[in-house]
């Protein structure tokens, strides 16, 4: 018996979406809850795969399937496939598990030919839409199933439209733009547009499953990290029509707005219209709020629906519908995206209205999508001074600067050289994703809130400006006209997706103001958390930013950075230079008190919670100048000869400096480094604990490779915390320990942590020693190593948890077996990355420590972490 490859709408249900995709378990749901929806049926994501698998053909058993459904459908309709008296036509559309909105093809009103075409005409007796049905048929169909170039019907459009809408084409006109669409068929074919309607099913639907690896939908999937292995469902569903005069209309709502998360009805339609008119904003649609005054019955029953449809899911609802003749129709629901301020808003008030429990708020706002929230807005003061140069539709919230780019393809390589970009496009197409990721922001002359650029930008938490309708745009030229302003390629441009404004310039900008539904989301966090989550931070300002967060305590503070600003670098080189100890010893104790000073500061910030401090790590040569110029300044500087210098520093350099003479190594080989700088550590501890605060300092020794490296180093810091505590008559309260980012120290763990109490793994390092790559190369080859699945992510992104995770979860369990004790943590960037974060949870570290703007972030995955282990998952909590 064959495997079972389609479901009809009635036969699914919510639970199918593996199966039968986010659209189709939508549709099987809306189906078996009563909800007007025409009917169909879905062809499995097993069939799509299945497709692949045999090498582009059809698996054995599902074409005859296929046939056997649309006599089903037929019944249920009362017309016929393929019938010039009485035709039956039906839309073949995507759906993955996962929404991926435009990213892959629909096809409207299939089942067309000169035959069924004339019996669409008699049966509606309205000539004028069925040639307008048909001339969109042949134009999707062209492009998407025949491969013809989109933009040769778009020419033959707009040729013929001369400035007027679609809809104000008369029947003749729509008659003779059919006839040049085949033209063009044939033209870019070499054959007769198809006649026969299950030629046309059968093609449409193999390309849906083509369009699973189309490159917009490999670049969604590679920037959501979506599988390619889920493949798409493909929809079969009989039309309805929008597009059949005063009384129809299509559009798309979301039952609370997405950009904010405000429970109100959110969305647009268009009259006289089909629903691909609405998402590629070719025309400008209607707030839906109009629709209570065009159709009040409709509109009423329409808004009846969608909260049914919420409270159903129980939450935000992304819906199509179209109105044929003033019936309702719902042609799809799913989860809405929205913008991470949205998510919060709407999960917090959720709780409150009762339809959510606390735990399922917390596991709904995506983690990541909080660093929208955190994301710079325009400084207030510099907005009130600054005439914006036009405004359009605040698509997207957040504020963006970058240079004006017009080609998705050109801002995709400006990006990559580090270019802050803002992509400027009419109205975007899923063709311009690799587009607008690159870009900081987004800005289009057409289309409105729920247009494909207004949706995609939302999903990304980009800022977007849509709709800009007095924006002329010159591919050509790369250039745009607004009002008396014209816009070049590189010029700098501001967009402000919050208030739809755009400025010339880059304006500067500031942290944005966080909402109470934030702070009470945050909350619930914590009592989930189980996880601590600390913050990187090298300076008192960062620390105070990162406490407002709500991190506790500082897991890495780098004293590097320390050294860099005013006369402490010159101070540093003096040492570095010195030719005897004493000499070195004479600059240091230049560099102490600003060092005490330093951490004094940190230690106030962090008042009750601890603060890793880790010793002098890079190579000595980052401090010192390169140019023969800057060389000869230094030497005027401390008095010393040019030759002496530039010698020096080239004795410094090394072949590969990052396994060179660093970390450890360093204080090592010069002790009174790490001397002063335990006596800075320990005296600023003294002082803060003299003021009444509470103090925990813990010393990080870098790059330690075998247990001795540590125990010279750790002996050294424990003398000077004795030798300052018998000085002041204080007793400190604090912990030696290492970083972890060896391969080496972390296969020896349980016999470094004899000597240490706590771990801190550097997974920048660590994931760079153990895949031998460097992080500040890799970036040439790592995007195609993804592309082509050589690895599923960035390893510097999320952790490799098959190889530098397996060494961490080793690390972890030698050292507590050799000390129950020891503390662990991670202060590498992975701390800050959701999915990571849940590795380590998993593993059993006791904390993250990421960038203080990423501490809501952390603090958020893990206790979704939490949650996650004990079960609790997202479902109706009454």
């Amino acid at each position: 018996m064959a495997k079972k490859w389609i479901y009809l709408f009635s036969e699914g249900n919510a639970e199918m979406r593996d199966l039968l995709g986010g659209k189709g378990a939508g549709l099987a749901e809306m189906t078996r809850t009563g909800v007007p929806v025409p009917p169909g049926f879905t062809i499995t994501t097993d069939a799509c795969n299945a497709y692949y698998d045999a090498g582009q053909k059809f698996p054995a058993g599902l074409w005859e399937q296929v046939v056997a459904c649309v006599g089903t459908l037929e019944k249920q309709t009362g017309r016929r496939f393929a019938d010039a008296a009485n035709p039956l036509l039906v839309s073949v559309r995507s759906g993955a598990k996962f929404s991926m909105p435009g990213m892959m093809d629909t096809v409207l009103d299939l089942g067309l030919n000169a035959e069924t075409l004339q019996g669409l005409a008699e049966q509606t007796k309205n000539p004028r839409f069925a040639y307008d049905a048909y001339r969109r048929f042949i134009q999707l169909f062209g492009k998407i199933v025949l491969g013809v170039d989109g933009s040769k019907f778009e020419r033959a459009l707009t040729r013929l439209k001369k400035r007027r809408l679609d809809s104000e084409l008369t029947t003749e006109e729509l008659i003779k733009l059919s006839e040049t669409f085949k033209q063009i068929v044939y033209d870019e074919t070499g054959s007769e547009f198809p006649e026969d309607p299950y030629a046309q099913l059968e093609q449409a639907i193999a390309a849906v499953f083509r369009s699973w690896f189309g490159r917009r939908a490999i670049d969604y999937r590679r920037h959501n990290h979506i599988p390619d292995t889920l493949g798409t469902a493909v929809n079969v569903q009989a039309m309805v029509f929008g597009n059949m005069g005063g009384d129809s209309a299509t559009g798309v709502a979301f039952t609370r707005n997405p950009s904010t998360g405000e429970a109100d009805l959110f969305g647009e339609y268009l009259v006289n219209a089909q629903g691909e008119d609405v998402v590629a904003g070719i025309r400008t649609p209607q707030p839906i709020a109009k629709l209570k005054e065009d159709m009040p019955a409709v509109y009423e029953q329409f808004k009846g629906i969608v909260n049914q449809l919420e409270q159903h899911y129980t939450d935000m609802q992304d819906v199509e519908f179209t109105i044929e003749r003033g019936k309702l129709w719902m042609l799809q629901t799913r989860t809405g995206k929205r913008t991470g301020l949205a998510a919060v808003r709407i999960a917090v008030e959720m709780v409150e209205e009762g339809l959510i429990s606390k735990a399922t708020a917390v596991q709904r706002v995506d983690a990541e999508s909080l660093n929208q929230l955190l994301h710079p807005m325009l400084d207030p003061h510099a907005r009130a001074q600054t005439k914006p140069i036009g405004k359009g539709l605040p698509a997207s919230p957040g504020a963006a600067v970058g240079k004006a780019v017009f080609d998705p393809d050109e801002a995709e390589k400006m990006a990559a050289h580090g270019e802050r970009i803002i992509l400027i496009r009419n109205e975007t197409t899923p063709e311009d994703l690799h587009g607008m990721i690159a870009a900081k922001g987004l800005l289009t002359a057409h289309g409105g809130m729920t247009s494909h650029a207004a949706v995609v930008a939302r999903g990304m938490g980009k800022p977007c400006v849509a709709g800009v309708g007095e924006l002329h745009i010159n591919y050509a030229t790369q250039t745009a006209v607004l009002g008396d302003t014209t816009l070049k390629k590189g010029d700098w441009l501001t967009v402000n997706g919050t208030s739809g404004e755009l400025f010339i310039g880059a304006l500067p900008v500031v942290d944005p103001i966080l909402s109470d539904e934030f702070t009470m989301l945050m909350a619930w966090a914590d009592e989930f958390r189980t996880m601590g989550v600390r913050t990187n931070a090298d300076i008192p300002r960062d620390a105070k930013i990162a406490r407002q967060f709500g991190a506790e305590g500082i897991g890495l503070c780098r004293t590097e950075h320390m050294f860099f600003e005013g006369d402490r670098i010159t101070a540093m080189r003096e040492m570095i230079l010195a030719d005897t100890e004493e000499e070195r010893r004479a600059a240091l104790a230049k560099i102490e008190p600003l060092q005490q000073g330093d951490f004094e500061g940190l230690f106030r910030e962090m008042d009750g919670h601890p603060v890793i401090i880790r010793t002098l790590d890079p190579p000595l040569h980052e401090f010192l100048p390169h140019g023969n110029n800057d060389i000869r300044t230094l030497a005027e500087k401390l008095g010393l000869s040019f030759q002496r210098v530039k010698t020096r520093v080239e004795s410094l350099q090394e072949a590969n400096p990052m396994l060179g003479l660093r970390g450890c190594r360093l204080g090592i080989l010069y002790p009174e480094i790490t001397e002063m700088q335990a006596r800075a550590i320990f005296n600023a501890a003294v002082t803060v604990q003299r003021e009444g605060i509470t103090v925990y300092p813990e010393v990080m020794i870098p790059l330690v490779a075998t247990v001795a490296e540590l125990k010279e180093q750790a002996d050294l810091v424990r003398r000077v915390a004795e030798e300052v505590q018998t000085l002041t008559g204080a007793s400190l309260d604090y912990k030696i320990g290492t970083m972890i980012e060896l391969p080496r120290a972390a296969l020896v763990a349980h016999n470094i942590a004899e000597v240490a109490e706590f771990f801190s793994f550097g997974t920048n390092d660590l994931t760079q020693t153990t895949l031998g790559l460097s992080r500040d190369d890799a970036g040439r080859f790592l995007p195609m190593y993804v592309d082509h699945k050589i690895f599923s992510q960035d390893p510097f992104e999320s952790i490799d948890q098959e190889g530098v995770g397996q060494l961490v979860r080793m690390a972890t369990e030698r050292g507590r077996a050799t000390n129950p004790a020891l503390e662990v943590g991670i202060c590498g960037e992975h701390g800050g990355n959701p999915a990571s974060v849940m590795f380590f949870y998993d593993v059993g570290l006791d904390y993250v420590s990421c960038s203080p703007f990423r501490v809501p972030v952390a603090k958020l995955a893990a206790a979704q972490a939490a949650l996650a282990a004990q079960g609790a998952l997202v479902k109706i909590d009454k």
